[in-house]
Formats: C-alpha cells, structure tokens, sequence
C-alpha cells in the first residue's frame, strides 16, 4: 500500500480503537457498540484471543465500513495471518527491522511504534507508512509537539492517553490520528457485557473528533 492511500484512510477513520478484549466473543460485539457509536477505526490486538478469527468475523459483519487492522504484531507469522483474514493495516507497539520487512511484504498499512528521536528516524528508515508514538501517556500531547519540530513531514498517531476530553489537543499537536484502548474500550467493560457503554463512549469520541476536525478547518 502506498503512503498517500494508506494515511487518507487513517485520517479518515481519525480514532482507532485498539482491542485487547477478554474473549474473541467480546471483541467482535464491542467492534459493533463501536461502530453503533460512530466509530470506523478498529485494531483487534494479538493479545486478544483468536485475533484473526476476530478480525475475519469483523471484516465479514463491516466489511469496508471500518478500518480494520491488527495491533501488538510481534512476528513475520501473525502479520501475514492477519492481513490474510482481512487486516488492512498492521500496528507493531516497537520498531524491529525484520518484523518491518514482513509487515511491509504483506502489502498492508504498517504503523511502527515509537517514543524517542532515535526511534521515530529508525521507523522512517524502515519505511512505515505512520509512527505509533507509544506509551503516548508517559508523554503526553506537549512532547508530540516538540516532535513535529525536526519531523514536520512524519504522520505521528499517538497510543495511550488518549480520551475525548483531550483528543482535541492530540490533533492540534500534530497527530493525523489517535489510538485509544481502555479509555475508549475498556475490557471490565467488554466482559461485562455494557455494551451501551461502550457505544456512549464511542460517540462521545466520534463527537471530540468531529468537533477538533470542524474548528481545524475554520
């Protein structure tokens, strides 16, 4: 996937959930309260159970209504699982050179994860379409703007720290998207069956993002 194709669907999307779901059940209900709740943006984790059955379930039942992708890619093996079952980006929370290649071969999006200087030029070298700037909540939305000042031209999409209240300050720091795991999906509630919840609180994302896109263009 070339870059230009794979950032206007990540720009599109804007927030993208990461999945770590008690069960494999679980995750697929919660991608539907997410997608009820105006979320289009979905990264089912390796560390939920059975991901690529979750992520063909979830491409069967949305198809190209969301963007699907796998998160916490740590081999050759379930980078091309994933984008077999229907992955359309792939998410690696470091940068490894080999594990890069692979994901790059699949011809999927990849997002290499990040946190320093040093990594964020190593994760360019690599040729990753976006750098996953993580843990983002050790950092927080100050330091990715201190970031954009040697890398103007690098996509960063900060993970962690992320919730509707500051969502807004993500975007105005420079990120081209966000990934939100617990604050947006969390997994007591995920086993808990609230799934009403987690359509409230997946609108009220959909909303931060549509409200912070709306006053970037004004």
């Amino acid at each position: 996937m070339n870059e230009t194709t794979a950032l206007a669907a990540l720009r599109t999307a804007g927030v993208v959930a990461v999945l770590r779901a008690p069960t494999a059940d679980q995750a697929v209900r919660a991608v539907d309260a997410l997608v009820a709740g105006g979320i289009t943006g979905v990264e089912i984790t390796y560390s939920t159970p059975d991901a690529a059955e979750v992520i063909r379930e979830v491409d069967r039942r949305h198809g190209a209504a969301v963007h699907l992708g796998a998160g916490t890619v740590t081999t050759a093996h379930q980078a091309k699982e994933a984008v077999d079952a229907g992955a359309r980006f792939l998410v690696s929370p470091g940068t490894d050179p080999s594990l890069a290649d692979a994901m790059l071969d699949t011809g999927a999006a990849v997002f290499l994860g990040a946190l320093t200087p040093s990594e964020v030029m190593t994760a360019v070298r690599l040729g990753t379409h976006a750098v996953k700037i993580f843990p983002a909540s050790l950092v927080g939305p100050g330091y990715l703007k201190s970031l954009r000042g040697p890398f103007p031209d690098v996509p960063f999409m900060p993970t962690g720290g992320v919730n509707a209240g500051n969502l807004g300050t993500w975007l105005d720091s420079g990120a081209v998207a966000v990934g939100a795991g617990g604050e947006l999906c969390s997994a007591s509630a995920m086993a808990a069956a609230r799934w009403d919840e987690i359509e409230d609180t997946a609108r009220q994302f959909a909303d931060a993002f549509a409200r912070a896109t709306t006053e970037a263009k004004s």
